[in-house]
């Protein structure tokens, strides 16, 4: 998705290694398709169709259907129990967190190494990167866009573009650790709230005022998450009403995520993987480099099994307490970064092993083409969503169990493997990544190839 990350190439390896330097004009410029890394590219393309398997959530059910387990049951209520539950422990946070792992990446190739590019440059591509991501949210609809997050973490990103691996790791760690302990206050906090709505409920106007703020602020979360029919009907009219109607709707709530949710919490949190990504890319291990595949094999024996096992905690935590809000809503498990982070790491060191010993062969193109043109198919994801849930189309929206949303997930992932590697046989670029680096470069790129 990140077109920093887009940028996935060795830098200028061929004149580096014969020690030449590089052409002041040629580090003004974007990078030929012959620099890229596969690995990157592949393990952007696997995210970016992973992340289509929480976002679909978000597309076709109403809001609190994306945490709420319970949301989408329908007639197949053990189903659905256990697509949320298979999806939650291998797949939610994750593939975020993934993405995020390779924008910070991507931040490292563009600004440094031979053909590093200007301060300047990075700026005015993360600026359009904020405005691709306006768009996707208010113009797309989609609430739960990510770009404007990754736009506005881009921008302290370049402060760190020099610092060591070890000073980045640390970082991250230290932002993951504050993220725990934040999502572990909101529990308690929530927690104690109610229990001050309990107090309210039984003393009424004699209860303190303190109380009664506290009361309020719980019933206005329990809001969002369980909410009642008629607040069910009046948002689901809004967003398949018409264009107009889920326009404004989006508006609303899209403000409401941008003065709370992405300054609290998702700011944070892709701040950590960025930089953590880094990291990963100044120690060979997202490209792949080395001779011993020990590093990978770890990440897949270690890291994996202990996300799996934190992220199936958590959601035996949430079934055993009878779905109790507290217990399902993702940010407000302390254990919740962890779990993201270790499934990740597990996936990031699967794919490189398989790219490092050549296997699936045709799997691998399919999804380096998928990830070449990750703007391009994030926008496209929003953009069929659009005509298909929302009032600008068939408005869908609320219509299907939450089983039932994954075969449409099949669907656009078949379309979108297919169409990148078409697309890429005739053109250089996505038309996103294209307009993209026309607006970075101030001149037009070459679209079709020769």
């Amino acid at each position: 998705m990140s077109e920093s990350a887009h940028e996935a190439e060795r830098g200028t390896a061929p004149a580096a290694a014969m020690g030449g330097d590089v052409p002041a004009a040629a580090s003004a410029g974007p990078v030929a398709e012959s620099g890229r890394i596969e690995t990157l590219d592949v393990l952007r393309g696997f995210a970016l169709l992973g992340i289509l398997l929480l976002n679909i959530l978000g597309f076709g059910l109403h809001t609190a259907g994306y945490f709420n387990p319970n949301w989408g049951a329908g007639d197949s209520p053990g189903l659905n129990l256990a697509v949320w539950g298979t999806v939650d422990v291998m797949f939610e946070g994750s593939m975020r967190a993934l993405f995020s792992i390779l924008f910070g990446a991507g931040v490292v190739l563009f600004t440094t190494g031979a053909r590093g590019k200007s301060g300047a440059l990075h700026y005015r591509r993360t600026a359009w990167l904020l405005v691709f991501g306006v768009f996707d949210a208010f113009i797309l609809l989609w609430t739960g866009d990510i770009l404007i997050v990754y736009a506005l973490a881009g921008f302290v990103l370049y402060l760190f573009r020099h610092r060591s691996a070890k000073f980045l790791c640390v970082g991250a760690g230290v932002l993951v650790l504050l993220s725990s302990l934040e999502y572990g206050a909101f529990n308690l906090g929530l927690g104690y709230a109610r229990t001050q709505a309990a107090v309210v409920a039984e003393q009424g106007q004699d209860a303190s005022a303190a109380a009664r703020e506290m009361a309020a602020g719980w019933r206005q979360f329990k809001a969002g998450a369980e909410p009642t029919p008629s607040q069910v009907a009046r948002e689901l009219d809004a967003r398949r009403g018409s264009y107009g109607s889920a326009f404004v709707w989006s508006a609303a709530h899209m403000v409401e995520l941008l003065t709370f949710v992405v300054p609290v919490l998702l700011f944070w949190d892709a701040l950590a993987m960025m930089m953590l990504g880094m990291a990963l890319y100044k120690t060979g291990t997202l490209q792949g480099e080395g001779g011993s595949n020990r590093r990978w094999v770890l990440l897949v024996a270690v890291a994996l099994p202990i996300g799996l096992l934190i992220n199936g905690s958590e959601v035996w935590r949430a079934v055993s307490s009878g779905f109790d809000i507290l217990s399902y809503f993702a940010f407000m498990q302390w254990t919740y970064p962890f779990g993201r982070l270790g499934v990740a790491l597990g996936y990031l060191g699967i794919v490189v092993l398989i790219c490092r010993l050549g296997l699936l062969g045709g799997v691998r193109a399919a999804l380096a083409a998928t990830g070449r043109m990750a703007l391009t198919n994030y926008l496209m994801q929003s953009l069929i969503c659009l005509f298909l849930f929302t009032g600008a189309g068939f408005a869908l929206v609320g219509a299907f169990e939450r089983w039932e949303l994954y075969l449409i997930v099949l669907a656009i992932w078949a379309f979108q493997l297919a169409f990148s590697l078409s697309w890429l046989k005739r053109f250089n670029y996505g038309p996103a990544e294209w307009l993209w680096r026309a607006l970075t470069y101030f001149r037009i790129p070459a679209l079709r190839r020769a």
